[in-house]
């Protein structure tokens, strides 16, 4: 049996960790937030049930909603084939907690897609009236993975 490296084994108990807290926060979510409402939680943020049928600040949002979750679910799956080889190939730690991160995030925002037909957002970060776009443990597990990435090529100067 071919040897596993500690890189995989870590990147894919972050991958399940992220997956799973993602969902356990949606389900709480969306058990809160019925009928939907905003709950203000602290000065600058809020609990607000979104639901994205589109893609990253809504983008295909007006999209025919019923071929648009098929195209972005098989988009996923070429995407998390192809991380998961850079994550199988990856001599870096840091490369592989930062594919970890993005890979659980995907797999998080996917399995609401299949089951819901939408992603559902619910962090709203505000200053004043400004307002940043609804987001969930998902996307900002894909962000830190995508920085740490940067930081990364930053740093080893790849």
């Amino acid at each position: 049996m071919r040897h596993v490296h500690s890189r995989f084994v870590i990147a894919s108990y972050l991958i399940a960790i992220i997956a799973l807290c993602d969902q356990l926060s949606k389900w709480w979510i969306l058990d809160l937030m019925q009928p939907p409402r905003t709950v203000p939680v602290t000065s600058f943020l809020n609990y607000v049930l979104v639901w994205n049928k589109g893609v990253t600040f809504g983008f295909f949002n007006q999209s025919d909603h019923r071929l648009m979750s098929y195209v972005l679910v098989a988009v996923a799956a070429v995407i998390l084939f192809l991380l998961g080889r850079w994550l199988w190939r990856t001599t870096s730690t840091p490369v592989a907690i930062a594919l970890g991160a993005i890979m659980g995030g995907a797999i998080g925002n996917v399995i609401d897609r299949v089951r819901l037909g939408a992603v559902v957002d619910f962090l709203d970060f505000y200053y004043d009236s400004h307002h940043w776009y609804a987001f969930n443990i998902a996307d900002a597990a894909i962000v830190t993975g995508v920085c740490l990435l940067l930081l990364d090529n930053l740093v080893r100067g790849r």
